[in-house]
């Protein structure tokens, strides 16, 4: 097969080449500098990240064929999630920073792993073949998987990383085992006329198997069935969805914290938009009807049982980063509304606010936590409201922005996908989502309650707050009140995602 027929365009993976190449900048820095200092390694990643939001941004609103065997696809949805990856991987850095200096700890592997798991988490926004969604879905684990258990020394951090590790690997087994069905069910239908734009690319094409599935062209429809659901089982784990999130509390807890706000909204949202581009781009657009209602029932309950289970379970935690964990699986399901409704805008949309929400929250409770993240419980916020005042703050905005108040980011992104729901006739999915949100009101509130109303630990000290941690979270109080107060902007940049899937 000739370059032209491959449809090599290196353009079109710009964004991916830039980060990839600046995690191997630094490692060989780490290598050939006898001395290490965390800021300069730092301030490559920055720069790598800027460079490649730089080259999403040259790719917006560019008609790009599909390339590299139609295996890379770009859209504005594809572009609306890289520019989340990277807000995330930025903040990351700069939360990042002074971990180091507190912990005394090598940064150079872990900005080069970062680097690494961002170019995985661009990759499968970009994917259009299962092969290059399971790969792209491998590099993100596997980096994640060392970064839990980054702090060596610590035994948490090492339960976290195992434990990740094996049940990680278990769901990517049915992930693989559902996609090689399917491959199995479609791939006869290479011969079938209908689907010769398709010649030059590979049977684990999307729009290949989206076709095929239309024209009823598979080997065997019930394949197709078990395939998905397998997919559906191996998705679930990555967004961390009832029944599949049993690993997400100790994984949260145990991983230093500033890993734990990564994971909690890098790979989640790129999980996300993997599941997006096979469950709706592909299996939603096809005229199967029943494989449509069928996987759309699968996700109700999915939905019904994320939601509820993250929020009632969040309740009677003790532990701040178990609560958040329980939260951001209570949150995977309101998700899963856009989801459900086809609406993909909203779905981008509601991404790009959990991850500021989430990011900003796990960075205060970094700073409150010390060395050794010995300061997680929640008792241990008893009466900090008014002697650390600016922590205590911006900890209580982005809890509210979670819970869904007006005038914040978490409510106007809760609305926009109630209201598709809604339209889209899920009457009593929406009511028991606005269900959901008014119980996680109780939990978030408590925090905020025992930070300003009950009497403060004898010799507390406020901690201080360091420069690039301080920067993150203005960016993320920012991003906070201008995406509920001011969202028309940014929803018309996305809103063109809306387009690439078939809305019923």
């Amino acid at each position: 097969m000739s370059i032209e027929q491959l449809g090599i365009n290196y353009h079109s993976i710009l964004p991916e080449i830039i980060t990839a190449l600046t995690g191997v900048v630094i490692m060989l820095v780490d290598a050939l500098s006898r001395s290490r200092r965390r800021v300069f390694s730092a301030t490559i990643a920055l720069i790598g990240t800027t460079a490649s939001a730089t080259a999403v941004i040259s790719l917006w609103g560019r008609p790009v064929a599909p390339s590299f065997a139609q295996m890379i696809v770009t859209d504005t949805f594809r572009l609306s999630f890289a520019l989340i990856f990277l807000i995330v991987t930025a903040l990351t850095i700069l939360i990042s920073l002074s971990w180091f200096e507190e912990e005394q700890l090598a940064s150079d592997e872990f900005f080069a792993l970062l680097m690494f798991a961002t170019t995985g988490m661009l990759l499968m926004s970009a994917a259009n073949d299962l092969v290059m969604i399971f790969l792209s879905l491998e590099i993100v684990s596997i980096t994640t998987y060392v970064l839990a258990g980054y702090r060596r020394s610590d035994p948490r951090s090492n339960e976290s990383s195992v434990k990740y590790f094996i049940l990680g690997s278990f769901s990517t087994a049915f992930l693989l085992y559902g996609m090689a069905l399917i491959y199995g069910a479609v791939v006869g239908a290479k011969s079938n006329r209908a689907l010769a734009g398709y010649a030059n690319a590979s049977a684990t094409n999307l729009g290949f198997i989206k076709d095929a599935i239309t024209n009823n062209a598979v080997f065997s429809i019930d394949l197709i069935y078990v395939g998905a659901a397998m997919m559906l089982i191996g998705f679930g784990f990555k967004i961390a969805s009832a029944p599949f999130h049993i690993w997400t509390p100790d994984v949260y807890q145990g991983a230093p914290t500033p890993v734990t706000a990564f994971m909690s909204a890098g790979p989640k949202a790129a999980a996300f938009a993997a599941f997006l581009r096979v469950f709706v781009i592909t299996f939603a657009s096809t005229a199967s009807d029943e494989l449509y209602q069928t996987w759309t029932g699968a996700l109700l309950v999915m939905a019904v049982l994320t939601m509820t289970v993250g929020n009632i379970v969040a309740i009677v935690q003790s532990n701040i980063k178990r609560m958040l964990a329980y939260s951001s699986i209570a949150h995977a399901g309101y998700t899963l509304v856009g989801f459900i409704a086809n609406d993909i805008s909203s779905v981008v949309f509601y991404m790009l606010t959990y991850s500021l929400m989430t990011i900003g929250s796990f960075a205060v409770v970094w700073v409150m936590a010390q060395r050794g993240d010995e300061r997680t419980e929640i008792a241990d916020y008893s009466g900090i409201g008014f002697k650390s005042f600016g922590l205590s703050i911006m900890l209580s905005v982005f809890l509210l922005s979670l819970a869904g108040i007006p005038m914040t980011a978490g409510f106007m992104g809760k609305f926009l996908v109630f209201t598709s729901a809604w339209n889209a006739g899920y009457y009593g999915l929406v009511i028991i989502g606005v269900i959901n949100s008014a119980i996680s009101i109780y939990y978030y509130l408590r925090v905020i309650v025992v930070m300003f109303f009950r009497e403060p630990e004898e010799g507390f000290v406020p901690p201080r707050i360091p420069y690039a941690a301080g920067v993150a979270l203005g960016i993320a109080i920012l991003g906070t009140f201008y995406l509920g107060l001011l969202p028309g902007r940014v929803l018309e940049l996305i809103e063109a995602a809306r387009n690439i899937a078939a809305i019923r």
